[in-house]
């Protein structure tokens, strides 16, 4: 199959309208009929991000769509990276690596900048792809954000690509999202739109039809188009942790939903294993009684732990330890457990030192330079193997890591306490191992024969989408 599109750009009307899962679609579609693919979004903000093979950071989605594709997730797919430290700041990350930690005020005037890298990336893909697919962020109809734009219609008129705009129909007001989008875009910006997506449609399509009439007759642009509601996908979130969570197994365990929480992937295994009850406590919820309590990773580990505080987990992890409960903690979570987090050169807000929770005997130093790393070794509390990445900019130090939880590549990693009730590491995507989230979980006192495959998951689910989507495809190759 030829597909007739170089690049070809996904936008929606709104944050969440399916884009991310449009792109794996068309990825996986494309990588089907043996065209090479690359998944691209110009620019991303997310805390949810995976680690390279080229040694770089970019964002989870992306990693999943290059998955959808084939290929192995490289810096370029995502050249550039925000990942918000406060409400109106964040760590800027250009092909994979920090620059610096700007002001939304500041990073909008270096935007010139991050669309040279930008351009620089999608050319490099042009060079090693036949198509290469691309997603947007959030709106093109943010008429505040228009200017310098590099995420949405700034990038597909540098490049002059076509575009498809999707809506999602379950939030309501499709018709309005779409026709109002087009009125926010310049009369270029409405030419390049190929045609429109009604994503997540359930109900009778013979309802729906009159108005896809009338939004053809009202914008002269086709529906391409409209792609079911998918239940039980399991792909990899680029930000979103589900409000609820379904009970399922008799082992509880609790996440407090920390305001910077970082890569809450970490726990996808988890939420599908089957004897396992997951629980993310947000703000004000009462703290559930756990069976393990395990400390997120986090952007912000000192303004993270002060939210522990006030919410009073400190108390409550001291009452769940008392009765023979288990803590673990991963990457800021796990530097939490420690005795104190210093921040001398103010890398993820202003310099200074907070007291940890104590549980631990180690420090914590950030430091500017953020260690990225693919990696796998040995569990040391049991027979098992572990993969995982590691993204931080902490170095620990103390006796408590004389008690390594894992090692890698013959190094020690992470904290077992002497009396075994707490776990830390750095290691993310620890769960995703079967054998290790098997180990881990008969630690925490779930003595399961069952396992969870992710990667059995994931490709399923993706395989799914694509099968749904594969009217899309065959409208694309219609124009």
């Amino acid at each position: 199959m030829s597909f007739p599109f170089r690049t070809l750009m996904v936008q929606g009307t709104t944050s969440d309208a399916g884009k991310s899962t449009v792109v794996a679609a068309l990825c996986r579609l494309l990588k089907r009929q043996g065209v090479s693919v690359a998944p691209f979004k110009p620019q991303n903000m997310a805390l949810n991000s995976a680690v390279t093979a080229d040694g770089g950071e970019i964002g989870r989605a992306q990693a999943l769509q290059a998955i959808a594709a084939g290929v192995a997730p490289h810096t370029d797919m995502n050249p550039v990276l925000l990942k918000p430290s406060s409400d109106i700041g964040a760590q800027v990350i250009i092909h994979g690596k920090v620059r610096a930690e700007m002001n939304a005020r500041d990073y909008h005037q270096y935007k010139t900048v991050a669309m040279s890298a930008v351009l620089e990336s999608h050319q490099r893909l042009l060079q090693q792809y036949q198509a290469v697919v691309v997603e947007g962020a959030g709106s093109p109809a943010e008429i505040n954000l228009r200017d310098r734009d590099i995420a949405n219609m700034g990038f597909a008129e540098a490049v002059d690509c076509p575009v498809i705009l999707v809506a999602d129909i379950d939030r309501g007001g499709v018709f309005a999202h779409i026709v109002g989008t087009l009125s926010c875009l310049s009369e270029s910006e409405r030419k390049r739109i190929a045609g429109f997506v009604i994503n997540r449609f359930r109900g009778d399509i013979g309802l729906l039809e009159p108005g896809l009439e009338w939004l053809e007759q009202q914008t002269g642009k086709p529906v391409l188009a409209v792609l079911p509601y998918l239940h039980g996908l399991f792909l990899d979130a680029e930000d979103a942790v589900q409000a609820v969570q379904a009970e399922r197994g008799a082992f509880r365990i609790a996440v407090p939903s920390l305001p910077r929480m970082s890569n809450h992937t970490d726990f996808d295994a988890l939420r599908a294993h089957p004897d396992v009850d997951l629980r993310f406590v947000r703000e004000g919820e009462p703290i559930p009684p756990s069976d393990l309590i395990i400390l997120p990773g986090s952007k912000n580990t000192r303004r993270d732990l002060a939210w522990l505080e006030a919410q009073g987990w400190p108390q409550q992890i001291a009452k769940h330890l008392r009765y023979g409960g288990k803590v673990m903690g991963i990457c800021g979570g796990f530097q939490m457990l420690g005795l104190s987090v210093r921040d001398p050169h103010g890398v993820e807000g202003p310099a200074g030192e907070s007291a940890g929770l104590g549980l631990l005997e180690m420090s914590t130093t950030l430091t500017q330079e953020k260690r990225l790393e693919q990696v796998s070794g040995q569990c040391v509390f049991a027979d098992a193997g572990v993969a995982g990445y590691e993204i931080h900019m902490g170095v620990s130090s103390g006796h408590a890591l004389d008690r390594p939880a894992f090692r890698i590549g013959g190094r020690p990693e992470g904290a077992l306490s002497e009396d075994g009730q707490l776990l830390g590491t750095y290691l993310h995507g620890a769960f995703d191992t079967p054998q290790a989230c098997k180990a881990l979980l008969d630690w925490a006192g779930l003595h399961s024969s069952r396992t969870v495959d992710t990667s059995a998951l994931r490709e399923a689910s993706l395989e799914r989408l694509a099968d749904a989507t594969q009217p899309l495809m065959d409208a694309l190759l219609k124009l």
